[in-house]
């Protein structure tokens, strides 16, 4: 990483405006590396903006500097404007230009793009690439560049908070394979800095909406379990989530909630989107060594970690359940 370190300053030093782009549907680790990153410049006196392509989840309105982020469907021009006029352009916790949707259009002509991200298989398209995919989150190596580039000092508790924020919502509050020692080392030091990590794990997990705890019922209501597989799979259709008032982030972690069952190693739920016709959204969480991601992309076009992975179905979700029943039974880990 250090050579990796020495040509980002460089760009730091000929670069007057800096824009921050996080994937399409920002989870807590894009908002959290991005705001991270974001303070981080701001303590280093460097001008840049936030950008996400549509809004994030409203349990992360919380985090510091939430109100600063620039939204490109509520207001296209002014975004546009932001990444014409930069000098350097940072991709959060995608490794794809396709994942920032409308976005991807505005950066891909960009000659200089720097991307952080942990997921596998990244794209070539960028300057500098921050990709590692052993690493648990992307916060994660935000901490790493940070501490990298002998700049320790100038993280405090905002920063913190983000990076923290980013570690835990990624790896299922620590639980998940690429988790190791180091990363405990960065959550003590993060600690260090004053952050309220029971705060911090409260405003994620324990301020749910009616409009939550109603899905979780009905996903939970559909729960079906192929024992030979030691797998489960849920479904919510169009009709569950209006009835429900669904709101951004209400079907976040429903999927776990499969995978606490004893014996079970796979957990699947398929969520028809509420503004697409036919088209299927598809979380998947394992545990052990199950590679989610090889599953996801051989069958759904999707992918991301062993234990964390999502893809799509354009159909009907009794089709997209079973193709899904049906692939397993072939699937070779």
């Amino acid at each position: 990483m250090e050579k990796k370190i020495i040509e980002l300053n460089k760009l730091l030093e000929q670069s007057k405006k800096l824009s921050i782009i996080t994937h399409y549907n920002p989870d807590g680790d894009a908002i959290g590396s991005s705001l991270a990153i974001y303070h981080y410049f701001k303590r280093l006196g460097l001008n840049s903006n936030v950008i996400t392509p549509n809004i994030h989840p409203s349990f992360l309105n919380w985090i510091p500097g939430i109100d600063q982020i620039n939204i490109y469907e509520d207001d296209p021009l002014k975004s546009s404007k932001i990444i014409s006029e930069s000098d350097l352009i940072f991709t959060m916790d995608f490794n794809s230009l396709e994942r920032c949707g409308e976005l991807s259009k505005k950066i891909k002509d960009k000659n200089k793009i720097v991307m952080i991200d942990h997921h596998q298989v990244p794209e070539n398209y960028a300057v500098i690439n921050f990709s590692y995919p052993k690493i648990s989150s992307t916060c994660e190596i935000v901490y790493n560049i940070i501490e990298n580039s002998g700049k320790l000092n100038l993280i405090n508790k905002e920063i913190a908070t983000c990076i923290y924020l980013g570690m835990m919502t990624d790896t299922g509050s620590f639980q998940y394979n690429g988790v190791n020692s180091k990363t405990f080392k960065i959550a003590s030091d993060l600690l260090k800095k004053d952050i309220k990590q029971s705060n911090i794990y409260n405003k994620i997990y324990n301020e749910n909406s009616i409009s939550k705890l109603k899905l979780l019922g009905k996903a939970l209501s559909n729960l079906k379990i192929i024992k030979e597989s030691k797998t489960t799979y849920m479904y919510l259709k169009r009709d569950n989530l209006a009835d429900s008032n669904y709101e951004k982030g209400d079907t976040e972690g429903i999927v776990n909630y499969g995978l606490s069952l004893k014996k079970i190693e796979f957990s699947a739920i398929f969520i028809e989107d509420l503004e697409k016709k036919n088209l299927i959204k598809i979380s998947f969480r394992s545990k052990n060594n199950f590679p989610c991601n090889k599953f996801a992309k051989e069958n759904f076009d999707g992918g991301g970690h062993i234990n964390a992975a999502g893809g799509m179905y354009k159909g009907k979700i009794e089709n997209a359940i079973l193709k899904f029943k049906e692939k397993l039974k072939k699937f070779k880990s």
